[in-house]
């Protein structure tokens, strides 16, 4: 029986060799839509709960790490609708001329205000540039779900900017 049945059928050894195979990447990934290195840390660990509570619905012919991103991706969304943690965005978002202070922090004010889930999907595909393939895998979406979605994300952001003043 390879690991992830044994994992499948509640044997404690094969998660923790799961755990130990796959956390460094649920933690990176993580990392990237929450933008909070000690966030990411408490979740990489409320992941794995998650997995190790849903083993049951694990189907081990499919891939573990798509799996376990996916539940990720779910906690982190979790995370961002209930945290609304105040990281700022890397400096590059905003492109090659760096803006003033004031146009920084409107721009992270407007991103931190978007939805969950179209923060989740921006920070994945707008700063961390992923695949859209990736981003639909983890959310359980289409690519044309995830397209919709940056879309959106991007609308709102130059209302919310306009708003405030900034035209961008």
């Amino acid at each position: 029986m390879e690991l992830p049945e044994r994992f499948a059928h509640g044997d404690l050894d094969a998660f923790e060799a799961l755990f130990r195979q796959f956390q460094g990447d649920v933690y990176r990934w993580i990392v990237r839509i929450v933008r909070d290195p000690g966030a990411a840390e408490d979740l990489t660990v409320e992941t794995f709960w998650r997995t190790y509570r849903a083993r049951s619905s694990f189907d081990p012919a499919r891939e573990f790490g798509a799996w376990a991103r996916r539940i990720a991706t779910n906690a982190a969304i979790d995370y961002l609708r209930s945290a609304r943690p105040m990281q700022e965005l890397p400096r590059h978002l905003a492109g090659p001329a760096a803006p003033g202070p004031e146009i920084q922090e409107a721009i992270q004010r407007a991103f931190r205000q978007l939805p969950a889930r179209l923060q989740a999907v921006a920070a994945m595909a707008l700063i961390e540039e992923t695949p859209y393939a990736e981003i639909a895998a983890a959310l359980g979406i289409s690519v044309g779900a995830v397209k919709t979605r940056e879309f959106r994300a991007v609308r709102l952001l130059r209302k919310k900017l306009k708003r405030m003043g900034m035209e961008p």
